[in-house]
């Protein structure tokens, strides 16, 4: 860089304008000193104005390099997101997808078994009905551990399958709040240039929850979603029948699941060398948590996630009778069980229920548990 020569004169004008006085001193005693000073001034001066230019532009090349890198990183992640031709949502690790269900198992739970007439009494007396919540689209925060062994004695088939459902339905809704949730926060993650270390832990957590291998943000994106909340219903309805099944009855498992190393109950009719098992929960609601986590994670479930993501890209309602089309490899049968799942919904109008809320939970409603 070039540098600037001061003369004597510009010095003094400088100085003068800074409010020093420079006087001519006729004392010769003192000129040794006045010019040593004066000299001394100058060189601090022109070092002053010499350094200045390198400050500023390192300031600026700091600050620059600074906002590159955090807006190039954000830039980065928007091209990820935006780019349909990446192969997302492809592997999944499966070693801790089901880690957050143990919080279950260590919670002590007080697993009452009701009889059907005593919730019946319950929902009464609460003001839960169906009915109302097709007007209201609010459902009682009710959240019943397990289901009654007397459901399966109800002979009329409406007053079973209402039971069943007003079981079921806040256990649902529940889950798809803790997503709902979970994807707001990413949502608000991704928007941001740089993230805190909370957030940073936070995400690596849900990595491990959805199976997300190498971090990729927009596979976790596309895995954190709701399922429609009839899809959810038809399905407990087909694999429990509405309830009465062992494995519901015995191991609240109310999606079917199949497990190969976990806990489970072995089905009655598997073939000899069939080493699969029914998986069984604590409570209802870590049933439906699994079943969630399932859909949103497994391979053969690819085709569902792609397909909601693209309603959500059209601004689309999450509509279970186009979803279902993808759930053929949930069931041995294929395209038969996505047709009696279809049924089920419409012949229960279970679509009224899909954008139902859940009301908050009151002491008093805690109580009467």
């Amino acid at each position: 860089m070039k540098k600037d020569n001061f003369s004597i004169f510009q010095i003094k004008k400088y100085l003068k304008k800074k409010g020093f006085v420079i006087k001519k001193n006729n004392n010769n005693k003192n000129n040794a000193g006045t010019i040593a000073r004066t000299f001394l001034c100058s060189l601090v001066i022109i070092s002053i104005f010499s350094a200045t230019p390198f400050v500023i532009n390192f300031s600026k090349e700091k600050i620059y390099f600074s906002e590159a890198t955090e807006n190039n990183s954000k830039n980065k992640l928007e091209t990820l997101l935006e780019n349909k031709g990446q192969n997302f949502d492809s592997e999944v690790n499966n070693k801790f997808l089901f880690e957050d269900l143990l919080v279950f198992d260590e919670k002590p739970t007080d697993s009452v078994r009701l009889s059907a007439a005593t919730i019946e009494e319950l929902f009464k007396s609460t003001n839960y009905s169906l009915a109302d919540v097709r007007k209201t689209k609010l459902v009682k925060p009710i959240s019943l551990t397990v289901l009654p062994h007397e459901i399966k004695k109800i002979e009329d088939s409406k007053k079973r399958k209402d039971l069943f459902i007003q079981i079921i339905l806040p256990l649902v809704i529940e889950e798809n709040n803790n997503i709902k949730l979970d994807r707001k926060k990413l949502f608000s993650i991704l928007s941001k240039s740089k993230n805190t270390k909370k957030e940073k832990k936070w995400l690596n957590l849900k990595f491990k929850q959805y199976g997300v291998v190498n971090k990729d943000l927009p596979t976790l994106k596309i895995r954190m979603d709701e399922v429609p909340t009839s899809m959810a219903i038809a399905q407990a309805a087909k694999e429990t029948g509405w309830g009465t099944s062992r494995f519901a009855q015995e191991g609240n498992a109310l999606f079917g699941q199949w497990t190969w190393s976990g806990e489970g109950i072995k089905p009655s009719n598997a073939d000899g060398g069939s080493t699969h098992k029914v998986m069984k929960f604590k409570v209802l609601q870590a049933s439906v948590k699994a079943y969630q986590r399932n859909l949103n994670t497994h391979s053969s479930y690819r085709d569902f996630r792609s397909a909601r993501a693209e309603l959500r890209d059209q601004g689309k309602k999450l509509d279970s009778m186009i979803l279902t089309e993808y759930l053929d490899k949930y069931a041995q049968t294929g395209k038969e069980y996505v047709k009696v799942l279809q049924q089920i919904i419409k012949q229960n109008n279970l679509t009224d229920f899909d954008d139902a809320k859940l009301l908050p939970s009151s002491i008093n409603l805690e109580s009467l548990i």
